[in-house]
Protein backbone atom coordinates (compact mmCIF):
# COMPACT_ATOMS: atom_id res chain seq x y z
CA UNK A 1 0.00 0.00 0.00
CA UNK A 2 1.07 3.15 -0.76
CA UNK A 3 2.24 6.32 1.41
CA UNK A 4 1.78 8.87 -1.08
CA UNK A 5 -0.04 9.00 -4.18
CA UNK A 6 0.13 12.21 -7.03
CA UNK A 7 -3.06 13.68 -8.32
CA UNK A 8 -3.56 16.21 -10.84
CA UNK A 9 -6.42 18.52 -11.24
CA UNK A 10 -6.84 18.77 -15.20
CA UNK A 11 -9.65 21.05 -15.99
CA UNK A 12 -12.20 22.81 -13.71
CA UNK A 13 -15.32 23.02 -16.02
CA UNK A 14 -17.21 22.28 -19.62
CA UNK A 15 -15.04 24.07 -22.01
CA UNK A 16 -12.15 24.52 -19.75
CA UNK A 17 -8.95 24.32 -22.08
CA UNK A 18 -7.06 21.10 -22.29
CA UNK A 19 -3.80 22.87 -21.66
CA UNK A 20 -3.21 21.95 -18.66
CA UNK A 21 -3.94 18.25 -18.14
CA UNK A 22 -1.96 17.95 -21.50
CA UNK A 23 1.19 19.63 -19.73
CA UNK A 24 0.27 17.24 -16.32
CA UNK A 25 0.38 14.10 -18.27
CA UNK A 26 3.45 14.64 -20.53
CA UNK A 27 5.34 16.65 -17.84
CA UNK A 28 4.30 15.54 -14.40
CA UNK A 29 4.97 13.18 -12.33
CA UNK A 30 1.69 12.14 -11.77
CA UNK A 31 -0.33 9.03 -10.76
CA UNK A 32 -4.09 10.20 -11.20
CA UNK A 33 -5.87 13.00 -13.43
CA UNK A 34 -9.00 14.05 -12.04
CA UNK A 35 -11.11 16.29 -14.30
CA UNK A 36 -14.17 17.99 -13.82
CA UNK A 37 -16.64 19.32 -16.02
CA UNK A 38 -19.72 19.47 -14.75
CA UNK A 39 -22.11 22.52 -12.97
CA UNK A 40 -26.25 22.63 -12.63
CA UNK A 41 -26.56 24.46 -16.08
CA UNK A 42 -24.43 21.95 -17.79
CA UNK A 43 -26.74 19.52 -16.94
CA UNK A 44 -29.25 20.85 -18.22
CA UNK A 45 -27.74 21.47 -21.51
CA UNK A 46 -26.52 18.09 -21.68
CA UNK A 47 -30.18 16.51 -21.21
CA UNK A 48 -31.00 18.44 -23.87
CA UNK A 49 -28.49 17.60 -26.24
CA UNK A 50 -29.06 13.64 -25.19
CA UNK A 51 -32.75 14.57 -26.04
CA UNK A 52 -32.11 15.93 -29.61
CA UNK A 53 -29.46 12.75 -29.85
CA UNK A 54 -29.63 9.62 -27.85
CA UNK A 55 -25.43 9.27 -28.42
CA UNK A 56 -25.01 13.03 -26.83
CA UNK A 57 -25.28 14.02 -23.58
CA UNK A 58 -21.68 13.76 -22.21
CA UNK A 59 -18.49 16.70 -22.31
CA UNK A 60 -16.95 16.23 -25.52
CA UNK A 61 -14.25 17.90 -24.39
CA UNK A 62 -12.77 15.14 -22.04
CA UNK A 63 -12.19 13.16 -25.41
CA UNK A 64 -10.66 16.15 -26.88
CA UNK A 65 -8.39 16.00 -24.41
CA UNK A 66 -8.03 12.35 -24.13
CA UNK A 67 -7.11 12.18 -28.31
CA UNK A 68 -4.14 14.37 -27.14
CA UNK A 69 -2.81 12.34 -24.25
CA UNK A 70 -4.22 8.41 -24.38
CA UNK A 71 -1.49 7.02 -25.87
CA UNK A 72 1.07 8.76 -22.72
CA UNK A 73 -1.70 8.05 -20.31
CA UNK A 74 -1.88 4.32 -21.28
CA UNK A 75 1.77 4.18 -21.18
CA UNK A 76 2.61 5.66 -18.16
CA UNK A 77 -0.14 3.51 -16.46
CA UNK A 78 -1.60 7.23 -15.20
CA UNK A 79 -5.00 6.88 -14.03
CA UNK A 80 -8.03 9.15 -15.00
CA UNK A 81 -11.09 10.31 -13.08
CA UNK A 82 -13.62 12.22 -14.45
CA UNK A 83 -17.20 13.12 -14.30
CA UNK A 84 -17.45 13.73 -18.34
CA UNK A 85 -20.16 11.25 -18.86
CA UNK A 86 -22.69 14.15 -17.55
CA UNK A 87 -26.23 12.38 -18.59
CA UNK A 88 -25.08 9.65 -20.71
CA UNK A 89 -21.74 7.69 -19.03
CA UNK A 90 -22.29 5.31 -21.40
CA UNK A 91 -22.13 7.16 -24.56
CA UNK A 92 -18.98 8.58 -23.62
CA UNK A 93 -17.81 4.98 -22.64
CA UNK A 94 -18.40 4.07 -26.31
CA UNK A 95 -16.36 7.48 -27.76
CA UNK A 96 -13.26 6.68 -25.35
CA UNK A 97 -13.33 3.33 -26.73
CA UNK A 98 -13.52 4.06 -29.97
CA UNK A 99 -10.82 6.54 -29.65
CA UNK A 100 -8.83 3.33 -28.23
CA UNK A 101 -9.23 1.53 -31.34
CA UNK A 102 -8.30 4.53 -33.86
CA UNK A 103 -5.37 4.97 -31.73
CA UNK A 104 -4.31 1.09 -31.60
CA UNK A 105 -4.14 0.96 -28.17
CA UNK A 106 -5.04 -2.51 -26.73
CA UNK A 107 -6.24 -3.45 -23.08
CA UNK A 108 -7.38 -0.03 -21.45
CA UNK A 109 -9.83 -0.81 -18.70
CA UNK A 110 -12.58 1.44 -19.10
CA UNK A 111 -15.54 1.84 -16.11
CA UNK A 112 -18.39 3.59 -15.78
CA UNK A 113 -20.62 5.08 -12.58
CA UNK A 114 -24.25 4.76 -13.21
CA UNK A 115 -27.45 5.56 -10.91
CA UNK A 116 -27.18 9.63 -10.53
CA UNK A 117 -29.51 10.31 -13.19
CA UNK A 118 -33.17 10.09 -11.43
CA UNK A 119 -35.78 12.13 -14.01
CA UNK A 120 -37.64 8.97 -15.25
CA UNK A 121 -37.87 7.99 -11.62
CA UNK A 122 -39.42 11.20 -10.26
CA UNK A 123 -42.88 9.96 -10.01
CA UNK A 124 -42.17 7.04 -8.52
CA UNK A 125 -40.26 8.57 -5.53
CA UNK A 126 -43.08 11.30 -4.91
CA UNK A 127 -45.66 8.17 -4.69
CA UNK A 128 -43.76 6.67 -2.83
CA UNK A 129 -44.33 9.49 -0.36
CA UNK A 130 -41.02 11.25 -1.20
CA UNK A 131 -42.41 14.82 -1.32
CA UNK A 132 -38.77 16.59 -2.55
CA UNK A 133 -39.86 19.94 -1.49
CA UNK A 134 -37.76 23.73 -2.31
CA UNK A 135 -35.34 24.05 0.31
CA UNK A 136 -36.17 27.66 0.58
CA UNK A 137 -39.72 28.02 0.07
CA UNK A 138 -40.75 24.28 0.95
CA UNK A 139 -42.29 24.41 -2.62
CA UNK A 140 -43.19 19.66 -3.22
CA UNK A 141 -41.55 18.90 -6.52
CA UNK A 142 -45.02 18.40 -8.13
CA UNK A 143 -45.55 22.63 -9.18
CA UNK A 144 -42.58 22.07 -11.17
CA UNK A 145 -42.32 19.14 -12.64
CA UNK A 146 -43.51 19.80 -15.89
CA UNK A 147 -40.73 22.23 -16.71
CA UNK A 148 -37.79 19.61 -15.32
CA UNK A 149 -34.86 19.50 -17.73
CA UNK A 150 -32.27 17.28 -15.71
CA UNK A 151 -32.38 15.35 -11.95
CA UNK A 152 -29.81 14.03 -10.91
CA UNK A 153 -28.17 12.79 -6.68
CA UNK A 154 -24.71 13.05 -6.23
CA UNK A 155 -22.69 9.85 -5.70
CA UNK A 156 -19.89 9.61 -3.35
CA UNK A 157 -16.31 8.72 -3.87
CA UNK A 158 -16.66 4.96 -2.67
CA UNK A 159 -18.06 4.06 -6.06
CA UNK A 160 -15.08 5.47 -7.63
CA UNK A 161 -12.74 3.76 -5.81
CA UNK A 162 -14.93 0.17 -6.82
CA UNK A 163 -13.71 1.32 -10.40
CA UNK A 164 -10.61 1.24 -9.42
CA UNK A 165 -10.62 -1.88 -7.42
CA UNK A 166 -11.66 -3.83 -10.47
CA UNK A 167 -9.20 -2.76 -12.67
CA UNK A 168 -10.20 0.37 -14.21
CA UNK A 169 -7.55 2.96 -15.64
CA UNK A 170 -9.96 5.56 -16.71
CA UNK A 171 -13.41 5.89 -14.53
CA UNK A 172 -15.97 8.03 -16.08
CA UNK A 173 -18.89 9.31 -14.03
CA UNK A 174 -21.93 11.47 -14.19
CA UNK A 175 -23.25 13.59 -11.24
CA UNK A 176 -20.87 12.26 -8.47
CA UNK A 177 -19.26 14.81 -6.28
CA UNK A 178 -16.46 17.15 -6.99
CA UNK A 179 -14.10 16.03 -4.27
CA UNK A 180 -14.76 12.12 -5.03
CA UNK A 181 -12.84 12.54 -8.16
CA UNK A 182 -10.16 12.74 -5.59
CA UNK A 183 -11.37 11.08 -2.61
CA UNK A 184 -12.22 8.05 -4.50
CA UNK A 185 -8.03 7.18 -5.27
CA UNK A 186 -7.38 8.03 -1.92
CA UNK A 187 -10.03 4.98 -0.65
CA UNK A 188 -8.56 3.58 -3.16
CA UNK A 189 -4.60 3.49 -2.79
CA UNK A 190 -4.90 3.55 1.32
CA UNK A 191 -7.70 1.67 1.83
CA UNK A 192 -10.13 3.95 3.66
CA UNK A 193 -12.91 2.74 5.18
CA UNK A 194 -16.63 4.57 5.29
CA UNK A 195 -16.07 4.56 9.29
CA UNK A 196 -12.54 6.30 8.59
CA UNK A 197 -14.03 9.69 9.23
CA UNK A 198 -11.31 12.00 9.79
CA UNK A 199 -9.34 10.37 6.55
CA UNK A 200 -12.48 11.15 4.41
CA UNK A 201 -12.96 14.94 5.97
CA UNK A 202 -9.20 15.25 4.67
CA UNK A 203 -9.99 13.84 1.55
CA UNK A 204 -13.01 15.85 1.08
CA UNK A 205 -10.54 18.86 1.97
CA UNK A 206 -8.31 18.03 -0.80
CA UNK A 207 -10.64 17.31 -3.48
CA UNK A 208 -12.38 20.83 -3.00
CA UNK A 209 -8.68 22.50 -3.00
CA UNK A 210 -7.46 20.80 -6.36
CA UNK A 211 -10.60 21.52 -7.70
Amino acid sequence: MRDKVLIGYGQGFWGDSILGPVRLVREGPLDYLALDYLAEVTMSILQKQRSRNPKAGYATDFVRMLERTLPTIHGKGIKVIANAGGVNPGACLEAVLELARKQGIKGLKVGIIEGDDILARLPELQQNGHKLVNMDDDRPLAEVQDRLLSANVYIGAFAVAQCLAAGAQIVIGGRITDPALVGGPMIHEFGWQATDYDKLAASTMAGHIAE
